[in-house]
């Protein structure tokens, strides 16, 4: 089972890296998520905390469901 980070990238869209390379892209963290889902249904999917707060930054990711 691979590991596949959705991130947000400068523009304010979103790409899917497993193994270092996008296997997915979109407007939001979940059409991101979802094309994962539907092309490797048995990777784990961590998405990037977008909020930004100030006590937390972006580098920290959550599990997607």
């Amino acid at each position: 089972m691979a590991l596949t980070q959705v991130e947000r990238k400068d523009d304010g869209s979103y790409r899917a890296l497993r193994n270092g390379r996008t296997v997915a892209t979109g407007d939001t963290q979940k059409s991101t998520a979802e094309k994962v889902e539907k092309r490797y249904p048995d990777d784990t999917i961590e998405v990037e905390r977008v909020r930004d707060t100030n006590v937390g930054t972006r580098d920290h990711w959550r599990r997607w469901p």
